[in-house]
C-alpha cells in the first residue's frame, strides 16, 4: 500500500506541486485581503464620518443651501474628478496637452494605468482601445529587444568574465549577481527618486514617494499618487517638463525592472524550482524545441557558403614550411632546402 502511494506521488508529481501552488496562490490572496481589511477598514469609517461632519456643518452654516442642491453638486463634482478633471485653485494645469498626452500614452501602453486621465469622448475611448491593440503588443516587442540587449552587457558579460576569472562555480556566481543588482537597482530606481521626489512633492514623505515609484515601476498604477497633480505654478514653474521627465523615468524604471526579473529568472536555482510545476510533456517539448533549434542553427552554418568556402579549401603550405619539415623528418641536404627557397622567389 505504502509503496503504491509512493509510486503515485513520484508519477503525479508536477500535478502535486502544481495544485500546492494554486492552494498557496488562493491563500495568499485571502490573507492579503484580510490584512488589507483590517488594516484600512478603521481608517474609511473615520474619514467617512468626517466628511458627513463637514457636511452637516456646512448645511447648517448655509441655510439657503438645500441638502438636495449640495448632493447634486458633489456628485457632478465626483463624477469630473473621475475624469481627472477639477476645479480646485491648485489644480488648474490641463490633461491634454501635448506633454500631458504623451504621459497618458505612456501609461496605456506599459500598462500602468494610473486612472486620473481618462478619454471624456466616445471617440477618444474607441482611439484608445485601437491605439492599446496594436501599441501593448508593440511595446512587449520592444521591452523584449531592449532587455536582452541589457541583459548581455549587465548580467551575461559580467558573468562570464567573473567565472574565467576567479573560476567560481556559474550558479554561485549568478546568485551573487543576482543580489547586487537588486541592491543597485533598488538604490537607482526606489531610493534616489523617492529622495527627490519629497524635495518636488511638498505634500509627500519619503514613504509615499517611494510608494509611488514602486506601485508605478510594477506597473501597479492605482493612481492615488501622481507627481504634479496637487502643485501649483508657483511650486512648479515647469509642469510640462516636470511631466516629461516622470515620463522618462517610468519608461527607463521598468525596463531596468525586467532586466532585474530576467536575471533572476534566470538562475539556475530559478530554473529548478520552476521546472517542478511543469508538465512532464512540456518539458519533453521545451528540450525537443531546444534540440530542433540547435540543429537548425547548425545546418545553417553549414548552409553558409562562406563557411563551407573556408572549411573546404585545403591548407598548402608555404615553401619554407616545406623545407624545414623536410630537414626534420627526412633529414634533407641544404642544397635541397636552396632549392626549394629559390622556387619561392
Amino acid at each position: 500500500m505504502i509503496c503504491g502511494c509512493a509510486r503515485f506521488v513520484e508519477r503525479r508529481q508536477s500535478a502535486l506541486y502544481f495544485a500546492l501552488l494554486v492552494v498557496g496562490y488562493i491563500l495568499y490572496l485571502l490573507v492579503g485581503a484580510g490584512i488589507f481589511s483590517a488594516i484600512e477598514r478603521p481608517y474609511e469609517q473615520e474619514l467617512r464620518g468626517e466628511l458627513k461632519a463637514a457636511r452637516r456643518d456646512f448645511l447648517s452654516n448655509n441655510s439657503c443651501v438645500s441638502d438636495a442642491r449640495l448632493e447634486e453638486l458633489l456628485a457632478r463634482a465626483l463624477e469630473a474628478s473621475n475624469y481627472g478633471v477639477t476645479v480646485l485653485g491648485n489644480r488648474s494645469g490641463r490633461n491634454w496637452d501635448f506633454v500631458s498626452s504623451l504621459f497618458f500614452t505612456s501609461t496605456v501602453l506599459t500598462t500602468t494605468g494610473y486612472g486620473h486621465s481618462v478619454p471624456l469622448s466616445d471617440e477618444g475611448k474607441g482611439f484608445c482601445m485601437f491605439y492599446a491593440l496594436f501599441g501593448i503588443p508593440g511595446t512587449l516587442f520592444l521591452l523584449t529587444a531592449l532587455v536582452q540587449r541589457i541583459m548581455a552587457l549587465v548580467t551575461l558579460r559580467p558573468l562570464s568574465y567573473f567565472h574565467h576569472r576567479w573560476a567560481l562555480a556559474k550558479s554561485k556566481l549568478a546568485a551573487i549577481h543576482a543580489a547586487c543588482l537588486t541592491l543597485i537597482m533598488t538604490l537607482l530606481l526606489l531610493i534616489i527618486p523617492a529622495w527627490i521626489l519629497v524635495g518636488l512633492e511638498k505634500e509627500w514623505d519619503f514613504l509615499e514617494s517611494l510608494y509611488f515609484c514602486f506601485i508605478s515601476l510594477t506597473t501597479i498604477g492605482l493612481g492615488d499618487y501622481v507627481p504634479g497633480e496637487t502643485q501649483s505654478g508657483e511650486d512648479n514653474p515647469h509642469p510640462q517638463l516636470y511631466r516629461l521627465a516622470i515620463t522618462v523615468y517610468l519608461l527607463l524604471g521598468l525596463v531596468f525592472v525586467l532586466v532585474l526579473l530576467e536575471t533572476c529568472y534566470e538562475l539556475p536555482q530559478m530554473r529548478r524550482l520552476t521546472q517542478r510545476f511543469y508538465l512532464e510533456e512540456v518539458r519533453e517539448l521545451d528540450s525537443e524545441t531546444t534540440d530542433i533549434m540547435d540543429q537548425d542553427h547548425l545546418s545553417d552554418e553549414h548552409s553558409d557558403p562562406s563557411s563551407h568556402v573556408t572549411d573546404h579549401l585545403p591548407v598548402i603550405p608555404s615553401v619554407s614550411e616545406q623545407a624545414a619539415s623536410l630537414r626534420l623528418h627526412s633529414g634533407a641536404t641544404p642544397r635541397r632546402e636552396q632549392d626549394l627557397l629559390s622556387r619561392a622567389n
